[in-house]
Protein backbone atom coordinates (compact mmCIF):
# COMPACT_ATOMS: atom_id res chain seq x y z
CA UNK A 1 0.00 0.00 0.00
CA UNK A 2 1.17 3.52 -0.99
CA UNK A 3 0.91 6.14 1.45
CA UNK A 4 1.14 9.72 1.23
CA UNK A 5 1.20 11.88 4.93
CA UNK A 6 0.49 15.61 4.54
CA UNK A 7 1.76 16.93 7.72
CA UNK A 8 2.62 20.33 9.41
CA UNK A 9 6.02 19.77 10.69
CA UNK A 10 9.00 16.64 11.54
CA UNK A 11 11.03 18.47 13.27
CA UNK A 12 11.07 17.04 16.62
CA UNK A 13 12.60 19.73 18.53
CA UNK A 14 9.55 21.91 17.91
CA UNK A 15 6.95 20.36 19.96
CA UNK A 16 5.42 17.33 21.34
CA UNK A 17 3.12 17.13 18.74
CA UNK A 18 6.04 16.79 15.99
CA UNK A 19 7.61 14.45 17.88
CA UNK A 20 4.62 12.43 17.11
CA UNK A 21 4.08 13.42 13.14
CA UNK A 22 7.23 11.44 13.30
CA UNK A 23 6.86 8.82 15.06
CA UNK A 24 3.31 8.09 13.26
CA UNK A 25 5.34 8.18 9.88
CA UNK A 26 8.54 5.86 11.01
CA UNK A 27 5.97 3.13 12.33
CA UNK A 28 3.96 3.60 9.06
CA UNK A 29 7.36 2.64 7.03
CA UNK A 30 8.37 0.37 9.65
CA UNK A 31 5.23 -1.39 9.04
CA UNK A 32 6.10 -2.37 5.50
CA UNK A 33 4.02 0.50 3.91
CA UNK A 34 5.69 2.32 1.05
CA UNK A 35 5.63 6.20 2.51
CA UNK A 36 5.79 9.61 0.88
CA UNK A 37 5.85 12.63 3.25
CA UNK A 38 5.20 16.11 2.39
CA UNK A 39 6.09 18.79 4.95
CA UNK A 40 5.60 22.37 5.77
CA UNK A 41 8.37 22.25 8.23
CA UNK A 42 10.24 25.08 6.04
CA UNK A 43 13.66 23.18 6.68
CA UNK A 44 14.67 20.61 4.15
CA UNK A 45 15.15 17.80 6.77
CA UNK A 46 14.86 14.21 6.10
CA UNK A 47 13.65 10.86 7.70
CA UNK A 48 15.85 8.15 7.43
CA UNK A 49 14.89 5.14 4.52
CA UNK A 50 11.34 7.41 4.40
CA UNK A 51 11.09 9.86 0.80
CA UNK A 52 10.69 13.19 2.18
CA UNK A 53 9.70 16.49 -0.04
CA UNK A 54 9.96 20.00 1.75
CA UNK A 55 6.93 21.87 0.55
CA UNK A 56 8.36 25.79 -0.15
CA UNK A 57 6.89 28.72 1.06
CA UNK A 58 4.77 30.79 -1.65
CA UNK A 59 6.85 33.97 -1.28
CA UNK A 60 4.41 36.26 -4.03
CA UNK A 61 0.89 36.22 -3.89
CA UNK A 62 -1.70 38.55 -2.03
CA UNK A 63 -2.05 36.65 0.92
CA UNK A 64 2.10 36.72 1.78
CA UNK A 65 2.22 40.32 0.91
CA UNK A 66 -0.51 40.97 3.63
CA UNK A 67 0.63 38.58 6.31
CA UNK A 68 4.59 40.45 6.01
CA UNK A 69 2.64 43.52 6.05
CA UNK A 70 0.44 42.67 9.15
CA UNK A 71 3.80 41.73 11.14
CA UNK A 72 5.35 44.85 10.24
CA UNK A 73 2.50 46.92 11.71
CA UNK A 74 2.38 44.79 14.51
CA UNK A 75 6.06 44.57 15.13
CA UNK A 76 6.92 48.61 14.90
CA UNK A 77 3.48 50.37 15.80
CA UNK A 78 1.53 47.24 18.24
CA UNK A 79 -0.66 47.26 15.68
CA UNK A 80 -2.44 43.18 15.75
CA UNK A 81 -5.17 43.73 13.53
CA UNK A 82 -5.47 39.49 12.89
CA UNK A 83 -7.75 39.28 15.55
CA UNK A 84 -10.41 41.70 13.23
CA UNK A 85 -9.34 40.04 10.07
CA UNK A 86 -9.93 36.33 11.41
CA UNK A 87 -13.01 37.58 12.93
CA UNK A 88 -14.27 38.04 9.11
CA UNK A 89 -12.21 35.02 7.18
CA UNK A 90 -11.49 32.68 10.23
CA UNK A 91 -8.24 32.49 9.72
CA UNK A 92 -4.58 34.43 9.41
CA UNK A 93 -3.35 35.48 6.00
CA UNK A 94 -0.57 33.77 6.88
CA UNK A 95 -2.84 30.46 7.33
CA UNK A 96 -3.81 30.95 3.76
CA UNK A 97 -0.84 31.38 2.46
CA UNK A 98 0.28 28.46 4.06
CA UNK A 99 -2.27 26.03 3.04
CA UNK A 100 -1.85 27.47 -0.40
CA UNK A 101 1.52 26.04 -0.47
CA UNK A 102 0.62 22.72 0.73
CA UNK A 103 -2.05 23.08 -1.99
CA UNK A 104 0.46 23.52 -5.05
CA UNK A 105 2.95 21.36 -3.88
CA UNK A 106 0.48 18.33 -3.59
CA UNK A 107 -0.88 19.34 -7.37
CA UNK A 108 2.78 18.94 -8.53
CA UNK A 109 2.84 15.46 -6.86
CA UNK A 110 3.24 12.48 -8.97
CA UNK A 111 2.95 10.18 -6.09
CA UNK A 112 -0.31 7.86 -6.64
CA UNK A 113 -1.21 7.15 -3.08
CA UNK A 114 -4.20 4.50 -1.81
CA UNK A 115 -4.37 6.10 1.04
CA UNK A 116 -4.26 9.85 2.08
CA UNK A 117 -2.73 10.93 5.98
CA UNK A 118 -3.13 14.59 7.13
CA UNK A 119 -1.27 15.18 10.42
CA UNK A 120 -0.87 18.31 12.14
CA UNK A 121 0.23 19.83 15.31
CA UNK A 122 -1.13 22.74 17.39
CA UNK A 123 -4.18 24.41 16.03
CA UNK A 124 -3.14 24.77 12.74
CA UNK A 125 -4.67 21.85 10.87
CA UNK A 126 -3.39 23.41 7.81
CA UNK A 127 -2.81 20.08 5.52
CA UNK A 128 -6.30 19.54 6.33
CA UNK A 129 -7.72 22.42 4.92
CA UNK A 130 -5.26 21.97 2.11
CA UNK A 131 -7.03 18.43 1.54
CA UNK A 132 -10.19 20.42 1.16
CA UNK A 133 -9.80 21.65 -1.99
CA UNK A 134 -8.65 18.33 -3.08
CA UNK A 135 -11.59 16.24 -3.71
CA UNK A 136 -9.98 13.87 -6.11
CA UNK A 137 -8.49 12.92 -2.47
CA UNK A 138 -11.07 12.89 -0.63
CA UNK A 139 -12.33 8.78 -0.84
CA UNK A 140 -8.88 7.82 -0.05
CA UNK A 141 -8.34 10.25 2.96
CA UNK A 142 -8.19 9.68 6.62
CA UNK A 143 -7.54 12.93 8.57
CA UNK A 144 -6.00 12.56 11.85
CA UNK A 145 -7.49 14.92 14.67
CA UNK A 146 -4.54 15.08 17.41
CA UNK A 147 -6.54 17.58 19.41
CA UNK A 148 -10.34 18.92 19.99
CA UNK A 149 -10.58 22.13 17.50
CA UNK A 150 -11.62 24.56 17.47
CA UNK A 151 -10.15 25.93 20.75
CA UNK A 152 -13.71 26.44 22.13
CA UNK A 153 -14.19 22.59 22.14
CA UNK A 154 -11.71 22.54 24.17
CA UNK A 155 -13.05 20.94 27.63
CA UNK A 156 -12.86 23.23 30.88
CA UNK A 157 -10.47 25.29 31.98
CA UNK A 158 -9.11 25.26 28.57
CA UNK A 159 -11.89 28.41 27.40
CA UNK A 160 -10.69 30.37 24.70
CA UNK A 161 -12.96 31.74 22.05
CA UNK A 162 -10.91 32.33 18.97
CA UNK A 163 -12.04 35.23 16.97
CA UNK A 164 -14.03 33.34 13.93
CA UNK A 165 -14.73 30.86 15.55
CA UNK A 166 -17.94 30.00 13.67
CA UNK A 167 -15.95 29.95 10.28
CA UNK A 168 -13.49 27.24 11.92
CA UNK A 169 -16.83 25.17 13.03
CA UNK A 170 -17.75 25.23 9.68
CA UNK A 171 -14.10 23.99 8.07
CA UNK A 172 -14.07 21.36 10.83
CA UNK A 173 -17.47 20.51 9.99
CA UNK A 174 -16.14 19.88 6.13
CA UNK A 175 -13.45 17.55 7.14
CA UNK A 176 -15.92 15.54 9.11
CA UNK A 177 -17.81 15.07 5.83
CA UNK A 178 -15.49 15.08 3.35
CA UNK A 179 -12.49 12.62 5.06
CA UNK A 180 -13.50 8.87 4.28
CA UNK A 181 -11.54 8.09 7.59
CA UNK A 182 -11.07 9.98 10.58
CA UNK A 183 -8.34 9.18 12.68
CA UNK A 184 -7.98 9.86 16.92
CA UNK A 185 -4.84 9.29 19.19
CA UNK A 186 -7.96 8.12 22.13
CA UNK A 187 -11.05 6.65 22.00
CA UNK A 188 -12.38 9.65 24.47
CA UNK A 189 -11.18 12.14 21.37
CA UNK A 190 -13.11 9.90 19.07
CA UNK A 191 -16.03 10.35 21.51
CA UNK A 192 -15.55 13.86 22.60
CA UNK A 193 -15.29 15.20 19.15
CA UNK A 194 -18.17 13.12 17.78
CA UNK A 195 -20.22 14.86 20.68
CA UNK A 196 -20.13 18.17 17.98
CA UNK A 197 -19.47 16.41 14.61
CA UNK A 198 -21.10 13.10 14.66
CA UNK A 199 -19.99 12.02 10.93
CA UNK A 200 -16.74 11.52 13.34
CA UNK A 201 -18.41 8.54 15.04
CA UNK A 202 -19.16 7.02 11.90
CA UNK A 203 -15.76 7.24 10.14
CA UNK A 204 -13.47 7.81 13.42
CA UNK A 205 -10.23 4.98 14.31
CA UNK A 206 -7.99 4.84 16.94
CA UNK A 207 -4.29 5.29 15.75
CA UNK A 208 -2.52 6.27 19.24
CA UNK A 209 0.80 7.91 19.35
CA UNK A 210 3.40 5.53 18.21
CA UNK A 211 6.15 4.17 19.99
CA UNK A 212 8.85 4.78 17.25
CA UNK A 213 12.52 3.06 17.70
CA UNK A 214 14.43 6.12 18.25
CA UNK A 215 18.42 6.01 18.86
CA UNK A 216 19.90 8.07 21.94
CA UNK A 217 23.19 10.21 20.06
CA UNK A 218 24.11 10.98 23.68
CA UNK A 219 24.29 8.95 26.82
CA UNK A 220 26.03 11.79 29.69
CA UNK A 221 23.75 12.85 32.27
CA UNK A 222 23.48 16.79 32.82
CA UNK A 223 25.11 17.81 36.28
CA UNK A 224 21.79 18.11 37.87
CA UNK A 225 20.95 14.10 37.54
CA UNK A 226 22.42 11.99 39.18
CA UNK A 227 21.28 7.87 38.05
CA UNK A 228 21.52 6.38 41.65
CA UNK A 229 18.88 8.50 43.21
CA UNK A 230 15.29 7.99 43.22
CA UNK A 231 14.11 10.61 40.36
CA UNK A 232 10.75 11.96 39.57
CA UNK A 233 10.78 13.32 36.89
CA UNK A 234 8.48 15.61 34.37
CA UNK A 235 9.13 16.44 31.27
CA UNK A 236 7.19 18.59 29.25
CA UNK A 237 5.51 22.01 28.67
CA UNK A 238 3.08 23.03 31.83
CA UNK A 239 0.95 25.29 30.25
CA UNK A 240 -1.49 27.72 31.99
CA UNK A 241 -3.97 25.23 32.75
CA UNK A 242 -1.78 22.60 34.34
CA UNK A 243 -0.24 23.94 37.47
CA UNK A 244 2.53 21.69 38.99
CA UNK A 245 1.87 22.97 42.34
CA UNK A 246 0.13 20.03 43.69
CA UNK A 247 3.14 17.82 42.77
CA UNK A 248 5.59 19.87 44.22
CA UNK A 249 3.39 20.26 47.34
CA UNK A 250 3.26 16.35 47.08
CA UNK A 251 6.81 15.94 47.13
CA UNK A 252 7.58 18.53 49.81
CA UNK A 253 5.01 16.55 52.15
CA UNK A 254 6.60 13.37 51.16
CA UNK A 255 9.94 14.63 52.61
CA UNK A 256 8.44 15.95 55.78
CA UNK A 257 7.19 12.10 56.66
CA UNK A 258 10.56 10.75 55.28
CA UNK A 259 13.18 13.16 56.50
CA UNK A 260 15.68 10.15 55.27
CA UNK A 261 14.48 10.30 51.57
CA UNK A 262 16.46 13.98 51.55
CA UNK A 263 19.08 12.82 50.63
CA UNK A 264 18.75 10.49 47.86
CA UNK A 265 15.81 11.97 46.86
CA UNK A 266 15.29 14.58 43.62
CA UNK A 267 12.20 15.82 41.82
CA UNK A 268 13.13 17.48 37.92
CA UNK A 269 10.61 19.56 36.13
CA UNK A 270 11.97 20.07 32.62
CA UNK A 271 10.08 22.56 30.04
CA UNK A 272 8.64 26.05 29.38
CA UNK A 273 6.44 27.22 32.20
CA UNK A 274 6.20 30.79 31.57
CA UNK A 275 2.91 30.71 33.39
CA UNK A 276 4.11 29.32 36.32
CA UNK A 277 7.48 30.68 36.04
CA UNK A 278 7.37 33.14 39.77
CA UNK A 279 5.97 29.94 41.48
CA UNK A 280 8.67 27.78 40.15
CA UNK A 281 11.84 30.14 40.45
CA UNK A 282 10.41 30.11 44.79
CA UNK A 283 10.05 26.67 45.07
CA UNK A 284 13.37 25.94 43.65
CA UNK A 285 15.33 28.57 45.62
CA UNK A 286 14.19 27.54 48.43
CA UNK A 287 14.38 23.31 48.02
CA UNK A 288 17.62 21.56 47.12
CA UNK A 289 15.70 18.43 46.47
CA UNK A 290 13.61 20.03 43.48
CA UNK A 291 15.53 21.28 40.38
CA UNK A 292 13.59 23.22 37.42
CA UNK A 293 14.73 24.09 34.59
CA UNK A 294 12.02 26.36 32.70
CA UNK A 295 12.66 26.64 28.52
CA UNK A 296 13.78 24.02 26.46
CA UNK A 297 15.14 20.53 26.24
CA UNK A 298 17.27 18.97 23.40
CA UNK A 299 14.57 15.54 22.94
CA UNK A 300 18.15 13.50 23.09
CA UNK A 301 18.24 14.87 26.77
CA UNK A 302 15.38 14.56 27.63
CA UNK A 303 14.80 10.89 26.42
CA UNK A 304 17.61 9.60 27.91
CA UNK A 305 16.44 11.59 30.93
CA UNK A 306 13.25 9.66 30.62
CA UNK A 307 14.57 6.08 30.56
CA UNK A 308 16.76 6.43 33.49
CA UNK A 309 14.59 8.05 36.27
CA UNK A 310 13.02 5.89 38.61
CA UNK A 311 9.39 7.55 37.82
CA UNK A 312 7.90 9.54 35.02
CA UNK A 313 4.92 11.95 35.84
CA UNK A 314 2.61 12.40 33.13
CA UNK A 315 0.41 15.94 34.69
CA UNK A 316 -2.61 17.14 33.08
CA UNK A 317 -5.08 19.86 33.83
CA UNK A 318 -7.21 20.05 36.93
CA UNK A 319 -11.08 19.45 34.29
CA UNK A 320 -13.89 16.75 35.03
CA UNK A 321 -12.15 15.18 31.81
CA UNK A 322 -9.27 15.09 29.67
CA UNK A 323 -9.64 13.27 26.33
CA UNK A 324 -5.82 13.61 25.26
CA UNK A 325 -3.96 11.09 24.84
CA UNK A 326 -0.51 12.84 25.82
CA UNK A 327 2.45 12.70 23.02
CA UNK A 328 4.75 11.82 25.25
CA UNK A 329 2.41 8.90 26.88
CA UNK A 330 4.64 5.92 24.19
CA UNK A 331 8.21 7.80 25.70
CA UNK A 332 7.09 6.75 28.72
CA UNK A 333 5.90 3.36 28.04
CA UNK A 334 8.69 3.09 25.76
CA UNK A 335 10.95 3.94 28.97
CA UNK A 336 10.00 1.28 31.08
CA UNK A 337 9.60 3.28 34.62
CA UNK A 338 6.92 3.91 36.75
CA UNK A 339 4.57 6.42 35.44
CA UNK A 340 2.69 8.85 38.21
CA UNK A 341 -0.45 9.99 36.42
CA UNK A 342 -1.67 12.99 37.57
CA UNK A 343 -5.09 13.44 35.83
CA UNK A 344 -8.97 13.45 35.91
CA UNK A 345 -11.01 10.52 36.62
CA UNK A 346 -12.13 10.28 33.22
CA UNK A 347 -8.69 10.68 31.18
CA UNK A 348 -7.42 8.77 28.43
CA UNK A 349 -4.15 8.31 30.40
CA UNK A 350 -5.85 6.36 33.27
CA UNK A 351 -8.30 4.61 30.82
CA UNK A 352 -4.88 3.00 29.50
CA UNK A 353 -3.21 2.46 32.62
CA UNK A 354 -6.81 1.02 33.87
CA UNK A 355 -8.73 1.38 36.61
CA UNK A 356 -6.63 -0.81 38.85
CA UNK A 357 -3.27 1.44 38.41
CA UNK A 358 -1.81 2.22 41.65
CA UNK A 359 0.27 5.60 40.75
CA UNK A 360 -2.90 7.94 39.96
CA UNK A 361 -4.26 10.86 41.52
CA UNK A 362 -5.95 13.93 40.78
CA UNK A 363 -3.51 16.90 39.75
CA UNK A 364 -3.89 18.96 43.27
CA UNK A 365 -4.53 15.99 45.48
CA UNK A 366 -1.32 16.77 47.31
CA UNK A 367 -1.95 14.57 50.43
CA UNK A 368 -2.57 11.23 47.95
CA UNK A 369 0.63 12.25 45.87
CA UNK A 370 2.72 12.14 48.94
CA UNK A 371 1.41 8.89 49.76
CA UNK A 372 1.86 7.44 46.34
CA UNK A 373 5.92 8.79 45.98
CA UNK A 374 6.11 7.44 49.48
CA UNK A 375 4.85 3.81 48.13
CA UNK A 376 7.69 4.29 45.15
CA UNK A 377 10.22 5.47 47.30
CA UNK A 378 9.43 2.16 49.46
CA UNK A 379 9.82 0.41 46.33
CA UNK A 380 12.65 1.43 44.72
CA UNK A 381 14.56 1.39 47.79
CA UNK A 382 13.89 -2.24 48.37
CA UNK A 383 14.78 -2.34 44.48
CA UNK A 384 15.11 -0.12 41.53
CA UNK A 385 13.43 -2.57 39.29
CA UNK A 386 10.45 -2.86 41.36
CA UNK A 387 10.13 0.31 39.41
CA UNK A 388 10.16 -0.83 36.02
CA UNK A 389 6.72 -0.28 34.09
CA UNK A 390 6.27 -4.03 32.44
CA UNK A 391 3.46 -3.05 30.40
CA UNK A 392 4.11 -5.35 27.22
CA UNK A 393 0.12 -4.84 26.83
CA UNK A 394 0.98 -0.90 26.05
CA UNK A 395 4.17 -1.67 23.84
CA UNK A 396 2.29 -3.56 21.60
CA UNK A 397 -0.99 -1.22 21.75
CA UNK A 398 1.47 1.68 20.56
CA UNK A 399 3.83 -0.37 17.95
CA UNK A 400 4.01 -0.45 14.31
CA UNK A 401 2.68 -4.07 14.43
CA UNK A 402 -0.58 -2.63 15.95
CA UNK A 403 -1.18 0.00 13.65
CA UNK A 404 -0.10 -2.02 10.62
CA UNK A 405 -3.37 -4.11 11.49
CA UNK A 406 -5.43 -1.06 11.73
CA UNK A 407 -4.14 0.64 8.48
CA UNK A 408 -4.68 -2.55 6.89
CA UNK A 409 -8.58 -2.72 8.63
CA UNK A 410 -9.79 0.56 6.74
CA UNK A 411 -12.15 -0.89 3.59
Amino acid sequence: MKILVVVDSINIEDSSGSKANVAMIQNLASAGFEVSVYHYTLKNIQLSDILCFAIPEIKFSPYYFLSRTQRVLARNFGWNLMPFFEKIFGFSFTFFNDTNSIFKALKQSTFKPDLVITLSKGASFRPHYAILKMPELHSKWLAYIHDPYPFHYYPRPYNWVEPGYQLKEAFFRSVSEKAKFSGFPSQLLKEWMGSYFDNFLKTGIIMPHQNAKYQIQGTSFPKYFDNTKFNILHAGNLMKQRSPKGLIEGFKLFLKNNPEARKDSKLILLGNASYHSVMLKEYGDNNPEIYIYNGNIAFDTVYNLQKNSSVNVILESKSEISPFLPAKFPHCVEANKAILSLAPYYSETRRLLGNDYPFYAEVDQDFVIANIIEDLYQLWKVNPDNLNLNRKDLVEYLSADNLKNIIRSLQ
